[in-house]
């Protein structure tokens, strides 16, 4: 939640600093993992927490993750502002890969501040069944065709020797007067009946024709995801083109409407600014450049939700309420006070994390009723035992982390939880410290982006791929694992 709501500023930050994206959403990304390390919130950390509470022990706290997750976030921010930035990517603008990339190539290179425009190519046009290079609209009237969209296919830098057909639409860009002759070779603006008046006496302001780039994210939660545009209707819906997708290190230009929809896919999307902020009002989807992409919607509620807010971190710090209700009842004043609405509520759960949980606890306790986490618990005390509970958090730290880039943390600290808690009833001590430690072992989720949702929702807009989080996800592991270590000795006293 934190690196979605984050995302877009970052995003703007960077095109206003013309800093690449790249160099700010890892850190970001890992940014929210180490937060989370410090808090009681994450759901890892609740997960540990219950675990405990199941077994006949006390739950955790938020004191309890602070000393050493707030040691952790403060070694790991000089790390980044230090070393790390020097492994992060910094892939040109120029590299027409990422959804990011390409609209600031395309920004670049052909200057839009003239502005790009969408052009109907009619049946009885000059054009249908000429190529380009034979079309004379570059040499007669210098306008630039950057895009061809033909039924679902989207044809960008199209070649000289691509032919026109009817009822294409062309992506040009050029001035308004030279674009206007064109309505006399038989193309029309826009795709409804409004806009492809070609009469100059007629013709609206500029704007309202003249259609703009920008990056679209599929969010966490998202009712679209596992659907495709073309299921969605999205552009009779929306009135904007996609024309290329960024998933996993890898950009799709062609069929985009047909892809099913994943969380942190990014999307090139072409429009009307109109069109884009409306868009932007959509919470299935997350707009990157909009005039409303980051308006609050309830901006006189804030102090509202600042003072509920600052009540459930007091209850969970002090511990005058029970945590769970504490939120519980948070939830509830911001739906009273009108921060947020019934529809809002309902869509911030995460419903599969919660039925994830739901269904993974009963492997959770059945590990601890058929004593097979107090077998593994004791094959591991008889291990590393003997070297100090040093070595022991160490080892379960080593295990819990490995876990957690395949299963993700909410798996496996349901896994890993029952085995830590009885290694350390086997020892006798230590118990809240092995816990919490293989708690922040679920947060260490830096090596692959599917071992943590935050990790996908970056990939498509900051343009990265496995190898990246590999090279800087390595060193941020280590550092983390060190970290752990050194915590546990000052604030625990495990030796």
């Amino acid at each position: 939640a934190a690196g979605a709501v984050l995302l877009p500023a970052a995003v703007q930050v960077g095109r206003d600093s013309n800093v690449n994206p790249s160099r700010l959403l890892m850190p970001l990304a890992f940014g929210t993992l180490v937060g989370g390390m410090a808090t009681y919130f994450t759901t890892a950390n609740i997960v540990v927490s219950s675990v405990m509470v199941d077994q006949g022990l006390r739950g955790l706290t938020m004191l309890d993750f602070l000393p050493t997750g707030g040691l952790i976030v403060f070694v790991s921010m000089i790390f980044m502002a230090t070393i790390g930035r020097h492994l992060l990517p910094n892939r040109p603008s120029a590299a027409p890969a990422t959804a990011s990339s390409l609209s600031r190539a395309l920004s670049e290179t052909y200057q839009l501040e003239e502005r790009l425009w969408e052009l109907r190519v009619q049946p009885d046009s000059r054009l249908v069944g000429v190529p380009l290079k034979d079309s004379h609209i570059g040499e007669e009237l210098g306008i630039s065709v950057l895009a061809v969209w033909r039924g679902h296919e989207a044809i960008l830098n199209p070649e000289p020797t691509e032919i026109i057909q009817a009822d294409d639409y062309l992506l040009v860009v050029g001035r308004e007067e030279r674009v206007r002759r064109l309505f006399e070779w038989g193309l029309k603006l826009g795709r409804d009946a409004e806009t492809a008046d070609p009469d100059p006496r007629r013709y609206k302001r500029k704007h309202e024709y003249a259609v703009d780039l920008t990056e679209v994210i599929i969010p966490p939660r998202s009712t679209v995801v596992g659907k495709s545009l073309l299921e969605l209707r999205f552009r009779n819906r929306y009135g904007l083109t996609s024309v290329a997708l960024w998933r996993e290190g890898r950009s799709y230009r062609t069929d985009v409407g047909k892809f099913q929809l994943q969380v942190g896919d990014a999307l090139l999307m072409v429009g009307p600014a109109k069109r884009i902020n409306a868009l932007a009002q959509d919470k299935d989807f997350m707009v990157m450049q909009s005039s409303h992409a980051f308006a609050p919607t309830a901006p006189h509620k804030m102090f509202w939700a600042l003072a509920i807010t600052a009540f459930v971190l007091l209850a969970a710090i002090f511990e005058f309420i029970p945590t769970p209700e504490a939120m519980l009842l948070g939830g509830i004043a911001m739906v009273l006070t009108g921060c947020i609405n019934m529809d809002e509520a309902y869509r911030a759960i995460e419903w599969r994390v919660i039925f994830l949980i739901a269904g993974m606890s009963a492997v959770s306790i059945g590990m601890v009723n058929t004593g097979l986490a107090e077998r593994i618990g004791v094959a591991l005390v008889d291990l590393l035992d003997p070297y100090g509970g040093l070595v022991l958090i160490a080892g379960l730290f080593g295990l819990t982390m490995l876990a957690t880039q395949i299963m993700g943390g909410q798996v496996s600290g349901l896994v890993m939880a029952p085995i830590a808690v009885s290694a350390g009833l086997q020892i006798g001590a230590h118990v809240d410290a092995i816990a919490v430690a293989v708690a922040i072992a679920c947060s260490t989720a830096f090596l692959t982006p599917m071992a943590h949702p935050v990790n996908v929702l970056m990939m498509g807009p900051g343009g990265y791929t496995q190898s990246d989080f590999i090279k800087v996800g390595l060193v941020m592991t280590v550092l983390v694992f060190a970290v752990t270590l050194a915590g546990m000795v000052i604030f625990w006293g495990v030796t």
